[in-house]
């Protein structure tokens, strides 16, 4: 993510919002050092291990053909059984207990992006018990009244992946669109196609963001003109999910109109979800995801293509179990957040899972403000716009800043993109002119001011594949080409529109020659039985049905030369040699391995 280096002046001005009264209702405890959050002992899920048993996700290069992958699971008694739909990652049965195993290898084949295992994880939530808690003290926090005079959020549609969100409750029945239940069959639960919560979570994020305001009960949302796409990755009663249900869920969301998708569980390092929010990204999307509620730096990288959330409380300090790190992109309140309960009620809740949905709202009425930004820029108005609590414009507690709705707000009405500069790409691997054959790997390098959405590769005006995550590369099955030269041509689209192309011609060699015979190789000086004397040059030539790969020549049985062409030219001092005969051997060799040789002897 991007880092910002300007600093916005902040809003002084403190606003107030009213707060409706608060229905009374009993609630549901989730406490994250209690045992059942140690993941539930279904046959599929090992309680120590925490991912599906028997199954793994691969991602292909782009280019590699639906057999060659095949052939490449098999070597490790693997199968495909699914793909999560628009993404190149497939859904690999293998052998149970050598998931680890298979990943590994896998991820040393040069033919496959990446290999992981399938991972099942917790949402990211731990809960007060305050269900009479009468205020929202983050939305003036983040000064959410200024903003709502400028946008609320219009025409924007927030997806939540979670455990699914009450539809009837009052703050929220009529903000939802038709959603998704992503879970597969799996034999640990029922197999479900409701959107209706299995675990309370899903429905507490669903408020944080996009309850009804203004309608005279229950509470207000930062986002309160959004709709909410309810999108259920988890059947199970406990709210955990699989790394593969998320990714598909997040890809349904991206084709049916969602621009904004909010995951509040710690689902950044998967590469497959990394994916997954980059093909939001190239429909215009932003993917939020929350940072983890273990208090910790767990030491992972930035991921392009989400906005990371760490918590802060009514002090703007860090809480203490907010995860931190150079991940972060920027923070957000999360600490007794109140918002809506299964059943009609509210509850207060703490966790990066409400920051995260937080954020996400934010940037529901930056999208509203200004349709025209992309998905670069609403990032930049994010973190340029946000308040710098450290006074530093980046910091691994709080990212590059606390979200301020209200200078967001303001930055993208002023915010007018013009990116006029072309992306660059061009060719690592092959080298033009080279031969190649079989699976040829396409290594491309390709950067740009904005971002790179994608990288096409063409062979004879042929479209092989696409690539829409760096390092980009491909795999080419030149054997489907006619052996010959070949155009490869390389389209990369930044993430405005902007194209740029680059090309190279190569030769295809797949044809099996069959090598009927044995090289000729002959002497032709000196002459067999001749005299010699002085400086001589030694002269051969081979010829073969197919090629010749070398030539050797023996003077006396020494190695005195070498060639890899079909002739030989060696200047033999013979001044240096005793008097009497002396034997010329010549040795030729061709690419099929078979050998002659022709020998003469001379004297002195």
């Amino acid at each position: 993510m991007t880092v910002s280096k300007n600093k916005l002046t902040k809003w002084a001005m403190v606003f107030s919002i009213s707060i409706v009264s608060l229905v009374t209702m009993n609630v549901m405890f989730f406490n994250a050092t209690t045992a059942n959050l140690n993941g539930p002992t279904y046959k599929n899920v090992s309680s120590s291990k925490r991912w599906r048993a028997g199954q793994i996700l691969v991602q292909p290069k782009p280019g590699l053909s639906e057999e060659k992958l095949k052939q490449i699971l098999s070597q490790h008694q693997a199968k495909a059984i699914d793909k999560i739909s628009s993404l190149r990652v497939h859904i690999v049965s293998v052998p149970e207990q050598a998931e680890e195993a298979i990943v590994r290898a896998l991820s040393n084949n040069p033919n496959i992006d990446f290999a992981e295992l399938d991972m099942f994880q917790v949402p990211n939530e731990t809960i007060v018990n305050d269900p009479q808690y009468s205020g929202s003290w983050h939305l003036p926090k983040i000064h959410s009244s200024y903003a709502w005079d400028v946008s609320k959020a219009d025409g924007i549609v927030i997806a939540i992946l979670d455990s699914g969100v009450d539809s009837t409750h009052p703050d929220l029945k009529d903000k939802l669109v038709p959603g998704f239940n992503s879970v597969v069959t799996d034999t640990a639960y029922p197999y479900s196609t409701s959107t209706e919560p299995g675990h309370p979570h899903g429905t507490w994020v669903a408020g944080s963001v996009a309850a009804t305001t203004n309608n005279g009960i229950g509470i207000s949302s930062i986002a309160y003109n959004a709709k909410i796409m309810p999108i259920r990755v988890s059947n199970d009663p406990t709210g955990w999910a699989y790394w593969s249900d998320i990714a598909r869920g997040l890809t349904w969301a991206a084709d049916h109109g969602a621009k904004v998708a909010n995951i509040s569980y710690e689902a950044y390092q998967s590469s497959t979800i990394a994916s997954s929010a980059n093909y939001l990204l190239s429909k215009g999307g932003v993917t939020v995801c929350s940072a983890g509620n273990s208090g910790i730096n767990p030491g992972y990288t930035d991921v392009a293509s989400i906005i990371t959330v760490s918590a802060t409380d009514s002090n703007d300090v860090k809480a203490g179990w907010s995860n931190y790190g150079n991940f972060v992109d920027v923070s957000a309140p999360g600490v007794s957040i109140l918002t809506t309960n299964p059943g009609g009620g509210f509850v207060n809740v703490n966790g990066t899972s409400f920051s995260s949905p937080i954020t996400a709202g934010v940037i529901a009425l930056i999208m509203s403000a200004n349709p025209s930004l992309s998905p670069n820029d609403i990032e930049l108005v994010l973190e340029n716009s946000a308040y710098k609590i450290s006074g530093e414009n980046f910091n691994e507690y709080y990212g590059n800043g606390r979200v301020d709705a209200a200078a967001a707000v303001e930055l993208a009405l002023l915010s007018q993109p013009k990116d006029l500069i072309l992306p660059s790409v061009s060719f690592s691997s092959p080298s033009s002119g080279s031969t190649v054959n079989g699976l040829v790997n396409v290594d491309i390098n390709a950067a740009d001011n904005i971002g790179i959405a994608s990288v096409s590769l063409y062979v004879n005006g042929i479209l092989v594949g696409t690539d829409s995550s760096a390092p980009y590369s491909l795999i080419w099955d030149s054997t489907t080409f006619a052996d010959g030269a070949s155009t490869l041509k390389l389209e990369a689209v930044d993430l405005t529109g902007n194209k740029a192309i680059a090309s190279l011609s190569l030769n295809v060699k797949n044809s099996i020659v069959v090598d009927n015979s044995n090289p000729t190789v002959t002497i032709t000086n000196p002459l067999n039985g001749s005299k010699v004397s002085g400086s001589i040059s030694v002269k051969v030539n081979a010829k073969d049905d197919v090629a010749i790969a070398k030539i050797d020549l023996l003077i006396d049985g020494k190695l005195l030369a070498s060639s890899s062409t079909s002739s030989l030219t060696y200047s033999w001092n013979t001044r240096k040699v005793s008097a009497g005969n002396h034997s010329v051997q010549a040795v030729a060799t061709d690419t099929s391995g078979k050998i002659s040789t022709v020998s003469i002897t001379v004297s002195k």
